[in-house]
């Protein structure tokens, strides 16, 4: 509905106007089981608003998007529901000084993960409930202000089926067959959580004693679907949640302020996690149904204490409007990589920092919508994109920059400062300049133009001068910017020179920090080494740029790149050559290359994992069409001959599986992937378990050997949610126009899906193998996109617009489809434009990439 955009004028006006004093909300779930009646199934919603309005006889609004309200009052007085509500706003007219609003509505559950979702578990017919907000959707749950400037003390009380446990945000106890739970702390509307269901769940403690002798006791809780309890290790989760409890409470001396911890694993996600104080939610993916490398528990782990990190930063202190996101996104990106780096058994975090997150700013940051870490966000629509690879990690690296710039020592004092001094306020960019400034002397202003108030991506490129006798002269960096971007910022940046010692080995002999200003520095300190074989810039990942090569350098990494000995330096170059790749100045067969040749000496599981994503996409996406058959001709034979030679039941050997599976598609390969399953055929220590089945049936099913009937067994044997999602991706994989047509109705002329099947749907829709059998579908995305978008919620238009946009379809005429959609297009919707905008460059930039591989053998 057009009414559900809320604009940063609108809520800056609301916001000088009204203060809130406190909610009550009372939540009827009882709805949510047993057969239905109602269409759309509904939840009854009561809201007691205690709020001042600085202006005696104002007007205002208050926000509810529901079906219907049952009755209205305003400070005693019934309001008709007909007159004063439209569907997303409640008018507020003639204020007193001091009001009460009451608000009873009838509020819709979500199948889309916003508002309240409904679950229902096919494994067991058992109904889960919880709730997810960011930016806006409290409103579907309850009356209220809904912007995070407007902070209130919140009491819920829930009502729920028998046999049912409910939380919040504070901590319950049933009372009369209601849960009620204690009033919170003043927290915006998008952080308040309702989870309710027959959750399995797990409790543990937390205790630390502070220097003054006082005590802080965190009950601590942890819960999921029972149907994956016999999955939940729920002691790692704890044990990290400690572990992270105790670095924050010794680096940011503000203790843990909402009371319990409890942790929601939850189904149909859209996000990884949310924050919300006291009852954070997580997708319930991060409970590992089958063997998983170290990878996915380090993942886990960076979640869990981003999330924490958000109850400072964030949940304690918040952002006023979105324009600055970055103070609680970009903060907790940075802090939860390097609370998982001090304190818990994680100690490679930086190396998947430097070669995963940064690879999604990267990305980002080169797109035509980049933007400001500090960004311009005009409404709501703006925020929902702005959840984005800038606001989260180019943000954390800029951070890391920071931290490199003042010292780790000023950074931390001034989060301390800035704790205390805004405790339950909201802030702006500049209350947290201002205690930086106080705490490191230096001058915030001009650090933050540099980094925060502009956009794009530098390059850093080193230029060596050596004398006869083989020594440097001068090595400089040069630094340049896009011309779209054209700003040159100041990095501080360690230069590494790499040399190959007589066993082979690649490494580090001299190290110089400098500060890179302008567009070229000298790095003094390095003149009069010996002739290095590698220059790397940025060594050790201080700042944020692409690192580019001088000619020598990129000879030794082509020749030499698995003999780097240290794992960040190796994950660096890997990463800038991915950057090479994808900016059109490294052919891809070049870039597969050096993954087949290297990457089975790859250490680090997780860089190793990226590795196979960048080979996959190079393949599918920058490789000139007519090398694809061939180049995926060599991956997969790559890849088996490293699965084949990994050491039997290692996390290398899952990893080499899984991507042998991706790439797998000559009828050999497809024969060994159906005897793996079937039992017939074994690879020592390979355990093919659901999950790995599962991976194992997608390509079967692209390329026509797995079968409806093949898939129903599959789901017989998992009849499970997850089993469900798998099934429904592989369906819609199959190699047919019946089947592409009924996954296109069903995702695009039909609302009747849940967020996670539509997901698996658009997921198994395209498949790189069948660019011809989706061909026509090109111009019926461009017909039907403005009307999802207005039909639909934004969560579910955004995996829409996104998901099945023809990246596949790479020619010219795709791209010009785009432009003359764009063209024919200015009035539509802002966010929809962006995201049209941004696959429309994605594929320019596939082309330009092909372009570069097509010459690369002329």
């Amino acid at each position: 509905m057009p009414g559900e955009n809320l604009s940063r004028d609108e809520a800056q006006e609301r916001a000088a106007l009204l203060s809130v004093d406190g909610y009550e909300v009372f939540l009827d779930l009882r709805s949510a089981i047993g057969e239905s009646v109602q269409e759309p199934r509904t939840f009854r919603s009561v809201t007691t608003i205690r709020f001042r309005s600085a202006e005696p006889g104002a007007a205002s609004f208050a926000d509810l998007i529901a079906p219907s309200v049952t009755a209205l009052s305003l400070n005693g007085k019934d309001l008709d529901p007909s007159e004063v509500f439209d569907g997303t706003r409640i008018t507020l007219e003639d204020l007193a000084a001091e009001n009460e609003l009451v608000v009873d509505a009838q509020c819709a559950y979500s199948r889309t993960g916003e508002g309240m979702h409904r679950f229902v578990d096919p494994e067991d017919g058992e109904v889960y409930l919880y709730t997810q907000y960011e930016p806006a959707d409290s409103r579907r749950v309850f009356a209220n202000f809904e912007q995070p400037d407007l902070k209130a003390p919140f009491r819920f009380s829930v009502q729920a089926p028998d046999g049912w446990t409910a939380w919040s945000n504070g901590s319950g106890e049933l009372v009369d067959g209601v849960w009620k739970f204690a009033e919170t702390k003043p927290i915006s509307t998008y952080i308040t959580a309702v989870v309710a269901g027959p959750y399995h769940y797990v409790t543990d403690s937390y205790s630390r004693t502070f220097d003054d002798g006082t005590t802080l006791d965190i009950p601590l809780g942890a819960m999921c679907r029972k149907g994956l309890a016999k999955h939940f290790d729920a002691d790692d989760v704890f044990l990290v949640t400690k572990q992270g409890l105790d670095f924050f409470h010794d680096h940011f001396d503000y203790p843990y302020p909402f009371g319990k911890y409890d942790q929601a694993f939850v189904p149909e996600y859209n996000l990884g996690a949310m924050e919300n104080p006291g009852c954070v939610t997580f997708r319930e993916e991060f409970i590992f149904r089958g063997k998983v490398t170290q990878a996915s528990y380090e993942r886990r782990a960076n979640v869990i204490l981003h999330e924490m990190a958000h109850m400072w930063f964030g949940d304690l202190v918040t952002m006023r409007w979105w324009d600055d996101l970055w103070l609680k996104e970009s903060f907790a990106d940075f802090m939860g990589s390097f609370s998982m780096v001090e304190a818990t058994r994680f100690t490679n975090g930086w190396i998947t920092f430097a070669n995963n997150r940064k690879a999604w700013a990267y990305r980002a940051d080169q797109l035509p919508s980049t933007h400001p870490v500090t960004a311009d966000i005009r409404d709501l629509e703006d925020a929902k994109l702005n959840f984005d690879g800038i606001t989260y990690a180019k943000g954390a690296s800029v951070l890391k920059q920071l931290v490199a710039y003042v010292g780790r020592d000023a950074f931390l004092e001034g989060a301390r400062r800035y704790f205390k001094r805004h405790a339950y306020g909201n802030t702006r960019l500049g209350d947290l300049l201002s205690v930086l400034e106080e705490t490191s002397g230096r001058d915030m202003a001009s650090w933050s133009q540099a980094w925060l108030q502009t956009a794009g991506v530098n390059s850093l490129t080193p230029q060596v001068i050596l004398n006869a006798e083989g020594r440097i002269t001068e090595l400089s960096v040069v630094q340049e910017a896009a011309e779209s971007h054209p700003e040159l910022r100041p990095h501080r940046v360690a230069v590494g020179l790499y040399r190959r010692s007589p066993e082979g080995e690649l490494t580090r002999y001299a190290r110089a920090e400098v500060d890179v200003d302008g567009p070229r520095t000298v790095v003094s300190e390095l003149a009069g080494e010996e002739a290095p074989d590698l220059v790397l810039v940025n060594d050790d990942d201080l700042t944020y740029c692409k690192i580019r090569f001088d000619e020598t350098s990129l000879d030794t990494l082509r020749a030499h790149l698995g003999d780097i000995t240290d794992p960040l330096a190796r994950a660096l170059c890997w990463s800038a050559l991915w950057s090479l790749t994808r900016d059109g100045l490294m052919p891809a067969r070049d870039f597969i290359g050096l993954v087949l040749r290297f990457a089975g000496r790859e250490s680090d599981i997780g860089v190793l994992q990226m590795l196979h994503s960048w080979a996959d996409s190079a393949l599918t996406f920058y490789a000139a069409p007519e090398w694809r058959e061939e180049g995926g001709r060599a991956l997969a034979e790559g890849a088996l001959r490293e699965l084949r030679i990994a050491e039997p039941g290692s996390q290398n050997q899952l990893t080499w599986a899984r991507f042998f599976a991706a790439v797998a598609s000559s009828e050999a390969d497809l024969q060994l992937l159906r005897t793996l399953l079937e039992g017939t055929a074994k690879i020592d220590g390979l355990d093919v378990d659901q999950e790995l089945r599962w991976a194992f049936l997608g390509p079967l099913a692209a390329h026509g050997v797995a079968d409806e009937q093949m898939l129903a067994a599959e789901l017989v044997r998992d009849d499970t949610a997850s089993g469900k999602r798998h099934q429904v991706r592989c369906l819609a994989a199959r190699p047919s126009e019946a089947v592409k047509a009924q996954a296109w109705a069903s995702v695009v002329e039909s609302d009747s899906l849940s967020n996670a099947l539509v997901g698996a749907t658009i997921s198994g829709f395209a498949q790189s193998s069948q660019r011809e059998l989706t061909a026509p579908y090109a111009e019926r995305y461009f017909a039907a996109i403005e009307r999802v978008w207005a039909e639909r919620s934004i969560q579910i238009g955004m995996d829409v617009v996104k998901g099945l946009f023809p990246h596949l379809q790479d020619s010219r005429s795709t791209v010009d489809a785009a432009d003359a959609w764009l063209a024919s297009h200015e009035s539509a919707a802002p966010a929809l434009r962006r995201l049209v905008l941004e696959a429309r460059d994605d594929l320019a930039r596939s082309l330009r990439a092909q372009a570069c591989d097509a010459a690369a053998v002329s």
